[in-house]
């Protein structure tokens, strides 16, 4: 039986983070996170990301088309943080990003990490952007380090 397993280390992939300024003061933490664990555990050199920045999670999906569409990058990790308040703004913007995100992934055929905390108040967000719950911006950069691996496995099986 052949079985194929991604790993997280990746130093020649080149990795394109896109984040939310809007809610900064949580993204920044989660991008602290996210590069941390491209060049630390992933050992991914610092030339070999880019960082673009975007006005909220609801741009997220277009330029991670447009990134995914260049084809100069190996995944994208898609940064960011959507806080429910008091109308169906949330609702709107979350699933949109989600929805988004996900059709990058499948229709580019690249990795789309998923890194936008979808929280009911600030404080869950504060505990998974590196507290309590740990840090999503890097748990997401491993996930598209071992998708970029996982597909390169595929395509040689």
């Amino acid at each position: 039986m052949k079985v194929l397993e991604g790993i997280v280390t990746a130093p020649n992939a080149k990795i394109a983070v896109v984040i939310a300024r809007f809610n900064s003061f949580i993204n920044e933490s989660l991008l602290e996170g996210a590069l941390d664990a491209l060049k630390r555990i992933g050992q991914v050199k610092d030339e070999n990301i880019t960082l673009v920045r975007v006005p909220g999670a609801y741009e997220l999906p277009l330029i991670a088309r447009r990134l995914a569409d260049s084809k100069k990058y190996d995944a994208i990790v898609a940064l960011g943080t959507v806080i429910r308040g008091g109308t169906a703004h949330f609702e709107y913007v979350a699933g949109e990003a989600s929805s988004g995100l996900g059709q990058v992934a499948m229709q580019a055929e690249i990795p789309v990490a998923f890194g936008v905390l979808t929280t009911e108040n600030i404080e869950q967000a504060i505990e998974r952007a590196g507290t309590k719950a740990g840090n999503k911006g890097a748990e997401a950069a491993l996930v598209a380090l071992e998708m970029v691996n996982l597909l390169a496995q595929i395509d040689k099986a």
